[in-house]
């Protein structure tokens, strides 16, 4: 099944017993960019900055497990092993021998993980205000926030009004932004209210990997890294940002002043060093 989205297709793919969605943004004989999403996100998450992407890459954005329109996990396993291995067989299922990625929060999260694990896969990472261990400060904040955000809505006005309050930035939008942007977040239900498209067990059980663990991994990763810092980000501390400059093997930061967990991406601060990186036109 596919149905037109704007630019992009959507499209399903069946990995480990899941039925996995994501947005294609066509140009399929070009080098494959796979963006990953943040905790609460979804494929759509993406929807500014892949169009920039796809005169010269095939971009595929994708919804993981117990998001957007991709399956739950029957197991509850939101596991960070998990994700990337859906991430491998996503990658296979679409015949990628190697691919490049972008991924916010706990997209990069994957996407570093990914990489350290497949390094010869991997040709260029984004990593967007995630390094291998957070400051307890903003992983306290995300789980409060997670753990008990409303979990339904009367109208589409709560959840733009929700958003407002949660989301940085989300009020800089036109009033059409913020309603297509909040709309891929949430479903329908009966007498017209909405809720999330996501997996309660999402939000009740977040697992986090090894701070450890994560630090070998990242020191494995031989192919460029672009490392994205919000300024006033209390999830990637400055000092996690700069061991990751100073033990990657390439690795390069670039800081977006005055904006907090997480960057957009569309920051020029960020976007001319995503340009940069991926070689992109204007």
């Amino acid at each position: 099944m596919t149905t037109s989205t704007g630019t992009a297709v959507d499209k399903f793919v069946q990995v480990g017993g899941l039925k996995l969605h994501y947005l294609d943004w066509g140009n399929a004989t070009a080098p494959p960019v796979v963006m990953i999403h943040g905790l609460s996100g979804n494929a759509h998450a993406f929807d500014n900055l892949a169009p920039h992407f796809a005169p010269m890459y095939h971009v595929v954005s994708v919804d993981v497990r117990g998001r957007g329109d991709s399956d739950w996990a029957k197991d509850g396993d939101y596991s960070n092993d998990s994700y990337v291995a859906d991430l491998d067989g996503l990658r296979e299922a679409l015949g990628f021998e190697k691919f490049s990625l972008v991924g916010t929060s706990m997209g990069g999260r994957i996407s570093m993980t990914y990489a350290g694990m497949y390094p010869h896969r991997v040709e260029r990472a984004v990593l967007n205000d995630i390094g291998p261990e957070i400051d307890p400060r903003g992983g306290e904040r995300i789980a409060a926030s997670t753990r008990d955000a409303v979990t339904s809505f009367t109208s589409m006005d709560e959840v733009l009004a929700w958003h407002r309050e949660q989301r940085p930035g989300f009020s800089l939008m036109t009033d059409a932004e913020q309603r297509t942007v909040a709309g891929h977040a949430v479903k329908s239900q009966p007498r017209g209210r909405y809720t999330w498209k996501m997996d309660p067990e999402v939000r009740t059980n977040p697992r986090r990997p090894d701070p450890e663990r994560s630090w070998v991994l990242v020191k494995n990763i031989p192919c460029p890294v672009l490392l994205v810092r919000g300024g006033i980000s209390d999830l990637l501390s400055p000092e996690t940002a700069a061991q990751m400059v100073r033990e990657m093997q390439d690795c390069r930061m670039v800081e977006v002043p005055g904006v907090g967990h997480a960057p957009t991406l569309s920051e020029p601060e960020a976007f001319n060093a995503i340009k940069e990186m991926f070689a992109l036109g204007d």
